[in-house]
């Protein structure tokens, strides 16, 4: 693959990082916003994996 696998690996597991973190005091506000933003992270990045995987996939000369 062409593209950088590892570094979409590693931002769906900063968006599960952002579904755990806790927020107190002042951000706690904030937390409903940070809990969907984890959530759209998760799912962007996983969606760039699978259809990166599919495009290798299907490139493939046999």
């Amino acid at each position: 693959m062409e593209r950088y696998p590892l570094l979409f690996l590693s931002c769906i597991v900063a968006g599960f990082a952002l579904l755990k973190v806790p927020l107190d005091g002042f951000l706690f506000p904030l937390s409903p916003l940070v809990y969907l933003f984890g959530q759209v992270a998760i799912l962007l990045f996983s969606c760039v994996l699978i259809i990166q995987g599919l495009m290798s996939l299907l490139s493939r000369r046999f």
